[in-house]
C-alpha cells in the first residue's frame, strides 16, 4: 500500500512539472489537469484512510492495553479486598478473644479475693482462738505443775484439810486423793464407817520404759501413732476410754478429737425439745447416744461441721473431756508452748492418762458434769 501512494506521488509531480513547463495549456493539457485533480483528491482519501486506520489501530492497542491494565487492577482489588476481609476477621476473633480472656481474668481475680477474704477472716478468727489457748495455757504452764498444781485450774483437788482422808467402802479402804472427789452418788457410807485417818502424801516412781519411750518421742513430737509413746497411750488409754456401745459413733468421735473438731456443748434442761423417733440415734435429753442407756444428758457434742447433734451422759462426757485435755497437752508440747523440763512434762502426762483411766472406770466429778 506504502508503494501505492508512491507511485501515485509520483505520477502527481510529473504532471504538476508538465504543467508549468508547458505556458499555455491545450487540450492536451486540460485533461492532464484533470488527471492531477483527481489524483490528489484520491491521494488525499488514501492518505485520509491510512491515518484513520492507523488511528484506530492505535487506539484499539491502547483499548486492548487499557484492558488488560484495568483486568490486572480487578484482579489486585479482589485480592486486596479479601485481605481486608481477613485481616477484619481475624481482628473480630482476635478482640472476642481478648474481651473473653479479660473477663475470664476478672473472674478469676474475683473469686481469689473473695477466697483470699474468706480465708484471712478464717486466720483470724484461729489466731484469736490460738492466742486465747496460749493465754489459758500459760497460766497452765505457770501456776500449775505435777508437784504443785493449781487448784484453782483442778477443781478435781480438794483443800488440804480434807486430802487423805479415807473412806471406808463394804470392807474396802481408797485413798480420799484417787477417788474421794467423785461423786458420792456411787456408793454413800453410813457415818459410822468412816473413819479419819493422818494425812498422807502421795508418792510416785518414775518408769523408765515409759519415760524412755516419751523422751524419744519428745524430740522429734509428732500425733502419728507409729512412735512407742503414742501407740502405748493408744493402746492403753485413748482406746478404752473412747470405747462406748456404739462403736460406729466412737470411731467418729475419736477421729474429731484427733483432728481438733470435736464440740461440746451444755444444754439448758428448761428448754430440752421433745425427741422424736428418728432422731434416736442421736440420743435424747434422757438417754446418751455414745452408751445407749438411759442417763440423764446435760450436755451435746458436735462432730466437726456435721450438722447432727448428740446427747451425751456425764460419764461419757468426762471420758471424751479427759482424752481432749490428753491431746490439748501433747499438741502444746509439738507447738514448743512448754517450757517446763522433760520431767515435768513426763509427770503431766501421766497425770492426764490416769484421768483417762479414772473416766474409763466411770468416776466423774458432778461440778463439771
Amino acid at each position: 500500500m506504502i508503494a501505492n501512494v508512491v507511485a501515485e506521488g509520483l505520477k502527481l509531480w510529473s504532471l504538476e512539472s508538465r504543467v508549468e513547463g508547458g505556458g499555455q495549456a491545450g487540450p492536451t493539457s486540460g485533461r492532464d489537469h484533470g488527471n492531477l485533480s483527481r489524483l490528489r483528491s484520491s491521494s488525499l482519501e488514501v492518505r485520509e484512510r491510512e491515518i484513520r486506520e492507523k488511528g484506530s489501530e492505535i487506539l484499539r492497542e491502547q483499548l486492548d492495553a487499557a484492558k488488560k491494565e484495568l483486568k490486572l487492577k480487578d484482579k489486585e482489588c479482589e485480592r486486596l479486598s479479601q485481605v481486608r476481609n481477613q485481616l477484619e476477621q481475624e481482628l473480630e476473633e482476635l478482640t472476642a478473644s481478648l474481651f473473653e480472656e479479660a473477663h475470664k481474668m476478672v473472674h478469676e481475680a474475683n473469686v481469689k479475693q473473695a477466697g483470699a477474704e474468706k480465708q484471712l477472716k478464717e486466720a483470724q478468727g484461729k489466731i484469736d482462738v490460738l492466742q486465747a489457748e496460749v493465754t489459758a495455757l500459760k497460766t497452765l504452764v505457770l501456776t500449775s505443775t505435777p508437784s504443785s498444781p493449781n487448784r484453782q485450774l483442778h477443781p478435781q483437788l480438794q483443800s488440804s484439810g480434807t486430802r487423805g482422808a479415807y473412806k471406808h467402802v463394804g470392807g474396802h479402804i481408797r485413798n480420799k486423793s484417787a477417788s474421794g472427789a467423785f461423786p458420792s452418788s456411787i456408793g454413800k457410807p453410813e457415818p459410822s464407817s468412816v473413819s479419819i485417818q493422818p494425812a498422807a502424801k502421795e508418792d510416785r516412781e518414775m518408769d523408765s520404759v515409759l519415760y524412755a519411750e516419751f523422751l524419744m518421742w519428745k524430740e522429734n513430737p509428732s500425733l502419728e501413732r507409729s512412735s512407742a509413746f503414742l501407740s502405748r497411750i493408744y493402746r492403753e488409754d485413748i482406746g478404752p476410754c473412747l470405747s462406748f456401745n456404739r462403736s460406729e459413733l466412737s470411731q467418729l468421735v475419736q477421729s474429731a478429737v484427733e483432728n481438733n473438731s470435736l464440740t461440746i456443748e451444755p444444754v439448758a434442761m428448761s428448754a430440752l425439745p421433745m425427741v422424736k423417733a428418728s432422731a434416736i440415734e442421736c440420743g435424747g435429753p434422757k438417754k446418751c447416744a455414745l452408751s445407749g442407756m438411759s442417763r440423764l444428758c446435760r450436755h451435746r457434742i458436735k462432730l466437726g461441721d456435721k450438722g447432727s447433734y448428740y446427747y451425751i451422759s456425764p460419764s461419757s462426757r468426762a471420758r471424751i473431756t479427759a482424752v481432749c485435755n490428753f491431746f490439748t497437752y501433747i499438741r502444746y508440747i509439738q507447738q514448743g508452748l512448754v517450757r517446763h523440763d522433760a520431767e515435768q512434762m513426763f509427770w503431766e502426762v501421766m497425770r492426764l492418762r490416769r484421768e483417762m483411766t479414772v473416766a474409763k472406770l466411770g468416776f466423774y466429778l458432778t461440778d463439771q458434769c
